[in-house]
């Protein structure tokens, strides 16, 4: 298990590039599966859930090219669906939660899918309903054995229908789509998810020659056509590396421009940021963060302690509310931290508390949090990752510490960040990776 050694207090400054959106890429790598023509795809992030996505893709047949640091191609011409049924592919499949979105292409495609119960982030409950209901909407007959946790799912005659999906879950949309894009008839999906990545694989499939529209809505329609072809991709940047970057540069003080941030994709995340107190310039594309000594939270109109709370987007993202409690923790004011969607991502308030931090954690959902606008500093300690961006939200407060903090099992930011510890030293950063 790998470790970063951080040494706190130092003021980063320059320019960072955001990689990839790690959410995207785990739609669209899925998506080469539906044609076997050739899919080129561009600015995938180098981040251990997706190389082990591309991995498994290749494990099961289809030809993999790197053509740059970032570029991709695939042909998925000889998808071998023999290798479903080794011990070598469930195990790989259970180690990565995106790889449930191969499942809606290899039904819509071949008429047949098998998986292992996904693994992924422990933060509560993450349940596949949504996925198989959907499928099930279709046509598809699905059998779950529970002994051995394996889905078995038959698709070979997907017919299009209306759905009223029982959440909006962008995986459980995606997956859905990719499944209906080749049904027989029309699909119509109510209560879509129909965030900036959902509307990426839309877009993708449509090049391909899919026929959706209401690209952008929660109300999608989809024309089932015999066959898709080859297409060329470029992924948006990840929006949760720009949030997290915006929490980073306020907590240590630092002079950081975001560069090629799309901010028209961001949605309410700079606005957010801005109601805790945090400047943000935007220049075209690019977001540039001042150093700020202090910055102060909003309250409500009527004088009332600030809430941010996660919803469905076009609502604020629940990847970003580590990274917003963290950056509370050094503001003047108080914010009542609302995550609605898992009930044990605010388990790592403990380390912040250990660290200095006044935190209440009033329930799982809930977290007050009371600003202590630098009088005192966080201080260094040892602490464990428990997932990926709460990793992230450590390693913040260990770069806003005084003295040096070490964070174990950061596999969990390998997951979701590329080379952090280098870009972050790059700023002036002093991070360590230890063996």
């Amino acid at each position: 298990m790998a470790s970063f050694r951080v040494k706190g207090g130092n003021r980063l400054k320059g320019e960072i590039i955001p990689q990839g959106a790690k959410n995207e890429a785990l739609q669209i790598l899925c998506a080469v599966l539906l044609t076997p023509e050739e899919v080129t795809i561009h600015k995938i992030p180098n981040i251990r859930d997706v190389n082990k996505l591309i991995e498994l893709l290749s494990d099961m047949g289809v030809k993999v090219t790197k053509l740059g640091p970032e570029s991709y191609s695939f042909k998925a011409d000889e998808v071998n669906l023999d290798y479903l049924e080794k011990e070598d592919f469930l195990k790989k499949a259970s180690s990565l939660r995106g790889s449930v979105m191969i499942l809606g292409p290899l039904l819509a495609r071949f008429g047949t899918g098998k998986l292992s119960k996904p693994g992924g982030d422990k933060i509560g409950r993450r349940r596949m309903d949504t996925h198989f209901f959907g499928f099930q909407k279709l046509g598809a007959k699905f059998h779950y054995d529970s002994k051995n946790e394996i889905f078995h799912i038959d698709g070979k005659d997907l017919k299009g229908c209306y759905m009223l999906l029982d959440e909006a879950s962008v995986t459980g949309t995606a997956n859905i789509v990719m499944a209906a894009v080749m049904a027989e008839g029309k699909t119509t999906l109510y209560n879509a998810a129909c965030e900036p990545y959902l509307q990426q694989l839309c877009d993708m499939l449509n090049r391909m020659g899919a026929k959706i529209t209401g690209v952008g809505s929660n109300l999608l329609h989809i024309e089932g056509v015999d066959k898709l072809g080859g297409t060329e991709h470029k992924m948006l940047p990840d929006m949760i590396e720009i949030g997290s970057f915006i929490g980073l540069a306020a907590m240590t003080q630092s002079e950081i421009t975001i560069k090629d941030a799309q901010v028209d994709r961001l949605g309410i995340i700079p606005d957010t940021f801005r109601r805790m107190g945090i400047k943000l310039e935007i220049k075209g594309d690019d977001i540039h963060i001042p150093a700020q000594k202090h910055y102060e939270i909003e309250t409500f109109i009527d004088g009332s302690i600030l809430t941010v709370a996660d919803a469905i987007w076009p609502g604020f993202t629940p990847d970003l509310l580590s990274i917003v409690l963290v950056t509370a923790t050094q503001a003047k004011g108080t914010v009542l931290v609302h995550q609605k969607m898992f009930e044990s991502r605010l388990f790592f308030v403990d380390k912040l508390i250990d660290m200095g931090a006044q935190i209440i954690l009033c329930d799982p959902h809930r977290a007050t949090v009371i600003g202590l606008d630098r009088k005192y500093p966080l201080k260094g300690i040892r602490m464990t990752s428990p997932d990926i961006r709460a990793g992230v939200s450590l390693l913040i407060a260990a770069l806003s510490a005084t003295g040096t903090s070490v964070i174990d099992n950061i596999e969990q930011i390998d997951r979701g960040y590329q080379n952090i510890d280098e870009r972050l030293n790059a700023l002036g950063a002093e991070i360590e990776r230890l063996p």
